[in-house]
């Protein structure tokens, strides 16, 4: 096994993070296929990706293991349900110039998680993390009368995300971040062609090859895009303390929050800036709390 080096770790990390951080942007020049044929290649050239890899590394013994496993691919099964769910969402609403909100379902993602173990896995919170869940909720009250509805394309990113992480977490650790991905693109490679045929018969038709070179390399990028991420998560993972790791994850809606703001110049009007201050104090909250967890171990 490979010592552990932070410094490669961070490496690893901050280069998984940017490249979800980036997306927006990708997403936004290959805006002409549509949501959801984006996704449809999305799905396909990710898959390719991790078989790619697989192939190379000789890694099918794994998988045969899991398929045979009904334990875990019921799992994964559910976790490739969950990722369709989250990436036609997260596509449907960077189209629709909705930046500001998909960020804010990442933010709140981690108080989503929170919930979800005390509900289902019958988790007890401390003070800090009642009180973070408690900001998140005011929060989410704040947004919907800035938005005069509830920020539904938040939630559902939020949601979504939070509960592919609890299947995900049932898998236990025993199934390498290539490997799963590699599965839950695969069996999703089904429903993606019956949704590029429905795409098929809309007046726009599929757009993979009418865009010229650039704009199928751009839909085939974005789709190995998807898995690079991934691995170098999941390589950052065996370098780095969970400490660390769990700061990381706010970098992506940090990113794509600025994006929003200095590229998009999405509106950001007072409401909306208090509702995420509630949000990001709440996360200080939760920081705090993991912090003085780890200190006491």
């Amino acid at each position: 096994m490979e010592e552990k080096n932070t410094a490669k770790g961070l490496g690893y990390g901050l280069s998984a993070y940017l490249i979800w951080g980036s997306f927006p942007l990708i997403i936004t020049m290959l805006a002409f296929a549509g949501p959801w044929e984006i996704v449809v290649w999305r799905v396909v050239f990710g898959f390719l990706t991790a078989a790619a890899i697989i192939g190379f590394r000789r890694d099918f013994k794994q998988l045969w293991v899991i398929l045979k496993n009904w334990k875990q691919l019921r799992w994964i099964i559910t976790a490739a349900v969950l990722v369709m769910i989250n990436w036609q969402i997260y596509v449907i609403a960077i189209v629709n110039h909705h930046v500001i909100e998909s960020s804010l379902g990442y933010f709140i993602n981690p108080l989503v998680t929170i919930a979800l173990a005390v509900v289902f896995l019958k988790e007890k919170l401390s003070r800090l993390q009642w009180a973070a869940v408690g900001f998140g909720l005011i929060a989410v009250i704040v947004l919907t009368i800035d938005y005069g509805q509830p920020p539904w394309l938040a939630l559902s990113l939020a949601f979504s995300f939070a509960i592919y992480g609890l299947a995900k977490s049932k898998l236990g650790g025993q199934v390498s971040a290539v490997n799963s991905f590699a599965l839950e693109s695969g069996l999703l490679l089904p429903v993606a062609m019956v949704q590029l045929w429905i795409v098929s018969l809309t007046p726009q038709g599929v757009t993979f090859l009418t865009h010229g070179f650039w704009g199928a390399a751009g839909l085939g990028f974005y789709g190995v895009m998807t898995a690079v991420p991934l691995i170098f998560f999941g390589l950052a993972a065996q370098h780095l303390p969970l400490k660390y790791v769990g700061f990381m994850q706010y970098l992506t809606p940090t990113i794509q929050f600025v994006m929003a703001l200095t590229i998009f110049h999405e509106p950001m009007p007072q409401v909306r800036w208090i509702g995420f201050g509630l949000v990001w104090l709440a996360l200080v909250l939760l920081s705090t709390d993991l912090v003085r967890n780890r200190s006491a171990k």
